[in-house]
């Protein structure tokens, strides 16, 4: 879809939604600057490289660096419309913090000028908007801010709205053109002139509506995955202490033509469903009684898994024991939150060298492992190695493992895809005799 030649794009964070948001503004013709705090980030763009991975972005960026239409930058340069893709993050008190976000507002005020954009795309609490909007007007007494009478604004010399993105990793790129996006202006006004940017180059419906609407959207989304996932992960738990295969369970369940339970697993991962209910919780923690029920529940699935794992591997003795998978999903590189890290990284620091890791899409250990003794392994060689086995994650390649390769494994799957592995029981240990 073609993009204002005329427009000059400033892309604040180039991590997983800044960089491909701004190749995909770049290749539809749009002169478009990413910045960075990161040098190392700034430079591996600039070079047409990619620090992510990310299906097809490599290419991408690539092409769009070398035709000139993208480059990266450690300072801000004046533009028509600022993109803030930041990070938001937790505090240790589950607080959110968008210290991030206020930081890049401080940073574009000053190259600000009349009749510009500004867009935050990322995923904040209620509020975050009108805070970013109250810094920015702090800072620029001269421009009139939307919606208040800040600087004597009303209509607002700039446009200042909230569009959070919705995108699965490993479909980012096809998802940011093709999902349909929610537009959250400070006024209609805002709204409308950041409707008429993403109608440029995004071909799903886009919708316009208030600022802390939109932002509510995607804390409601993420929210009801988390829900969801609790209530699976919760069933899992309570199947396996009755002895009842919960996948068999959720196979047939699903089969009536209104349920449609999710699957399992270890915990729940990712920088959106493991932080984004937290918002709401922190917004109004006397209601948000039942999101909160399902973050406890997904994250003490984490201290489950631990102890039915250790449980297991006290059983076999002294064998070598492989973790498959760290990524926070299947066939990702992402290991933000994930639970699989969580899991791995206490059982490494419980049974130090003898933990195996096989993740097939990282290069190094994450940090958590850093002084364990665990080592990264392939899977080949955990196939030979290991006896004992605990799966994490469904990649692709650990599914064709067949039955026979596996045969006389003791395997704890938090993820339902050996279904047909043999039950290896543990060997009493022999009884001592009183001397």
């Amino acid at each position: 879809m073609p993009v204002d030649a005329k427009q000059k794009v400033s892309v604040i964070g180039l991590g997983y939604i800044g960089l491909p948001t701004a190749a995909l503004i770049a290749r539809g013709g749009a002169q478009v600057v990413g910045i960075d705090v990161s040098a190392h980030v700034v430079e591996t763009v600039n070079s047409g490289r990619v620090h992510i991975e990310e299906v097809d972005l490599d290419g991408l960026v690539q092409g769009v660096v070398a035709r000139g239409s993208l480059r990266a930058s450690l300072e801000v340069e004046e533009s028509d419309v600022f993109i803030i893709a930041v990070p938001t993050p937790v505090a240790e008190d589950r607080a959110p913090d968008i210290s991030y976000v206020l930081k890049a507002a401080r940073t574009i005020a000053p190259v600000l000028k009349a009749g510009d954009t500004v867009i935050l795309e990322s995923t904040s609490p209620v509020g975050t908007t009108e805070a970013m909007r109250d810094v920015i007007g702090s800072i620029r007494p001269d421009l009139k801010m939307p919606g208040t009478g800040v600087n004597g604004g009303g209509a607002g010399d700039i446009a200042i709205a909230y569009c959070p993105e919705r995108v699965l990793p490993g479909r980012i790129l096809v998802e940011l053109i093709d999902n349909d996006r929610c537009i959250g202006g400070i006024t209609p006004r805002c709204a409308r002139k950041a409707l008429g940017f993403y109608r440029q180059f995004v071909r799903g419906a886009c919708i316009t509506t208030t600022a802390r609407a939109a932002e509510m959207v995607k804390l409601v989304e993420n929210s009801f995955r988390d829900v969801n996932i609790a209530f699976a992960n919760e069933l899992s738990v309570i199947a396996e202490n009755m002895d009842i295969d919960v996948w068999e369970v959720i196979r047939l369940a699903n089969r009536h033509p209104r349920v449609n339970i999710l699957s399992p697993g270890p915990g729940v991962g990712g920088h959106c469903i493991a932080v984004d209910p937290w918002f709401i919780v922190h917004g109004d923690p006397e209601n948000a009684r039942i999101i909160r029920t399902a973050r406890e529940v997904n994250d003490g699935k984490t201290d489950y898994v631990v102890a039915k794992a250790s449980d297991m591997i006290d059983a076999f003795g002294g064998e070598d024991i492989a973790c498959l998978g760290l990524a926070f999903k299947a066939n990702i590189d992402d290991f933000r939150e994930s639970p699989a890290v969580k899991v791995a990284a206490r059982l490494a620091r419980r049974y130090g060298r003898r933990i195996k890791l096989v993740e097939p899409y990282a290069r190094d250990l994450p940090m958590e492992f850093v002084g364990t003794g665990a080592e990264l392994i392939d899977l080949d060689t955990a196939l030979e190695q290991c006896g004992v086995f605990i799966i994490l994650v469904d990649h692709d390649m650990f599914k064709s493992v067949p039955v026979d390769e596996r045969a006389g494994k003791a395997v704890y799957d938090t993820r339902g895809i050996w279904p047909d592995q043999p039950r290896r029981v543990a060997q009493p240990a022999p009884e001592r005799v009183a001397l």
